[in-house]
């Protein structure tokens, strides 16, 4: 399995937002403006190891973070439920463990979603960091191609 190849046997796909860029709006163009200035819609997307979208979320104006774009998402509801994973753990060791998502930094910390330590780090966290963003780089390689 890709991920598991990886370092994160866990790992149910990669999740990250890009912006799309628009005509401006008649109606509300401040919020279609992102933070580097040119009017968009923001994509949310969660792909697998290969790179292949699993669930996509479009629509939001530029101007809207990736936090609150997954916090009021259909993806979201569903990984808080328990139902988009359903019934999927893998045991490493005696430990068993849930199937998760990878984010970056803006989102938020959940049983279910695991981003990158932040802060002074030890060898441990500079390794798992390094690992979940080798892990999370098939998001971003799926939003260039």
């Amino acid at each position: 399995d890709g991920f598991a190849a990886m370092g994160f046997p866990n790992c149910g796909g990669a999740i990250d937002g890009t912006h799309i860029p628009v005509l401006g709006p008649a109606h509300q163009g401040s919020q279609y403006i992102n933070r580097k200035g040119y009017f968009s819609m923001v994509l949310q997307a969660l792909v697998d190891h290969k790179g292949r979208f699993t669930n996509i979320n479009v629509g939001w104006p530029g101007k809207v973070h990736d936090a609150r774009v997954f916090r009021n998402s259909g993806l979201f509801r569903r990984l808080q439920e328990g139902i988009y994973f359903p019934d999927q753990k893998i045991t490493v060791g005696d430990v068993e463990m849930p199937i998760v998502i990878l984010g970056d930094p803006a989102y938020p910390l959940m049983p279910w979603l695991m981003k990158p330590y932040t802060g002074a780090l030890d060898t441990e966290k500079e390794l798992f960091n390094y690992q979940l963003s080798k892990c999370r780089m098939v998001v971003e390689c799926a939003f260039g191609r």
